[in-house]
């Protein structure tokens, strides 16, 4: 009876570890392990419906949150990306200061997750799923929050919270120079950064952001106020290419006219959602990557059934891409620039990066079939098994682990899903007085009343979401 003991035991132990690995796949074979994106299903479908009150209510009920303008408990996770969601869905609420709190709240906490990285990162990315790993915004989603961010403060005329804001963008754009990259969503936010220091008095930094603004887009709206800044007099090639043969404007306190800056946000960028193809077709997709090695293997292990699927994410469809919107000013039609396509510079940057996530997931599905023989080897003691019972135990464990792991990889689906798919500018002088601005776009028509001062501006910021 003694003799029988550890072998006993041994039995007791490896089925104590394969029933919870059965239950577990079973559980997500039943229900499936949904990723990032089924957090943000219920608001984006709200959105959808253009009802953005009930969009908000539902990432409050993610974040486990009473109100509109509480922070979860936990914002180093991927909670921080909900708040990211909630401030632009309150922002074309125009709740503005609710959703300047919201941006400064996700903006530092993506910038803690972008930082940080890990072993453990690393294991979950290879072993389960990127969505393991600490989410790391890309330089368009954090040039962008700043961006709309600024926004919320130019609205609430607020100078300094939008200058805090312009010099945050400055970083990145730095950080991006340093890094021999660049896109052309620096263009937004270095043209309302030009803006600011304008209102500010701080004309040589205005003219500055100006100049950066027009190395990614000749903005014609930028012209009268470029020929009342410089005065008539060369300051840089696209500076004066811009206001060529205009000759000089006089100031706003000089004509005794205010401006007025209306900046519109509308449609959504594709989100990312999970797919899954053949194997076979994943290493077509990245067959000059992939080492000869790893390829050999992973055909192996796709002959022997061991490797079937990869699950990756991809772009599933924007909303409102070819949407032009509308503004009038006092009842008569306005000019709307359109100054940035967000959504071509989404798909151009995952463009880039969409071999490489694929490459990961065939990674991840080799280090999955090696993990189910490690585990069947270690239940069968590590040689071949002549007993049927424990020969059985253990390749049932091994092919437990590869299962549960493969049911358990969730793509990553993480990203600011309720960004604006284009931005749309006016600029234009107006008489002192009170004025009234319609915006129509994607449907939805929305009113603004302005007053502004001789020498003073107004700043509209509307968005349609849905």
């Amino acid at each position: 009876m003694v003799t029988h003991c550890p072998m006993l035991l041994a039995r007791f132990v490896r089925a104590q570890l394969l029933v919870p690995l059965l239950g577990l796949w079973l559980l997500c074979w039943i229900t499936g392990c949904a990723g990032h994106e089924s957090r943000v299903a219920t608001a984006l479908d709200a959105l959808d419906r253009a009802a953005p009150d009930e969009a908000v209510a539902a990432l409050n009920a993610e974040l486990e949150v009473q109100t509109d303008t509480e922070l979860p408990a936990d914002l180093e996770g991927d909670n921080a990306l909900l708040v990211l969601d909630r401030a632009t869905i309150l922002q074309s609420l125009d709740r503005y200061k609710d959703s300047a709190h919201d941006f400064g709240a996700a903006d530092k906490a993506i910038d803690m997750l972008d930082l940080s990285a890990n072993a453990a990162d690393e294991m979950g990315r290879y072993l389960f799923s990127e969505s393991v790993a600490r989410y790391r915004a890309p330089a368009f989603e954090k040039l962008l929050i700043n961006s709309f961010n600024s926004m919320n403060y130019l609205a609430l005329r607020d100078v300094n919270g939008a200058k805090v804001e312009a010099r945050r963008l400055a970083v990145v754009q730095r950080y991006l120079a340093d890094a021999k990259d660049s896109t052309p969503l620096i263009g937004l936010g270095s043209y309302l950064a030009g803006f600011t220091f304008e209102k500010a008095g701080q004309f040589d930094e205005a003219l500055g952001y100006y100049e950066d603004a027009l190395q990614y887009t000749s903005y014609a709206s930028l012209r009268d106020p470029l020929r009342a800044l410089t005065k008539g007099q060369p300051k840089s090639k696209a500076i004066d290419a811009l206001v060529a043969g205009t000759g000089p404007l006089p100031s706003l306190a000089e004509s005794g006219e205010a401006e007025l800056l209306v900046v519109v946000g509308y449609g959504r960028v594709p989100p990312k959602e999970p797919v899954r193809i053949p194997i076979g077709l994943a290493l077509t997709l990245v067959s000059t990557q992939m080492s000869p090695k790893d390829r050999a293997l992973a055909t192996e292990l796709a002959t022997k059934g061991l490797v079937t699927w990869v699950n990756f994410p991809r772009l599933g469809k924007s909303r409102g891409r070819y949407a032009v919107p509308e503004l009038w000013i006092d009842g008569r039609p306005a000019p709307l620039e359109h100054a940035l396509d967000i959504e071509a510079e989404v798909r151009r940057e995952w463009e880039r990066h969409e071999g490489t996530v694929i490459l990961s997931a065939i990674t991840r599905l080799i280090t999955r079939a090696v993990a189910g023989e490690i585990v069947q080897t270690a239940t069968s003691g590590g040689k071949r098994n002549t007993n049927k019972a424990e020969g059985i135990v253990g390749l049932l464990a091994g092919l437990a682990t590869t299962a549960t792991l493969a049911v358990l990889d969730t793509p990553d689906t993480r990203s600011w899903v309720t960004l604006p798919a284009n931005v749309a500018i006016a600029r234009l002088r107006v008489p002192p007085g009170s004025h009234q601005v319609r915006v129509r776009a994607r449907g939805l028509t929305k009113d603004y009343r302005v007053t502004v001062q001789p020498g003073d501006w107004a700043f509209v910021c509307a968005s349609a979401l849905q």
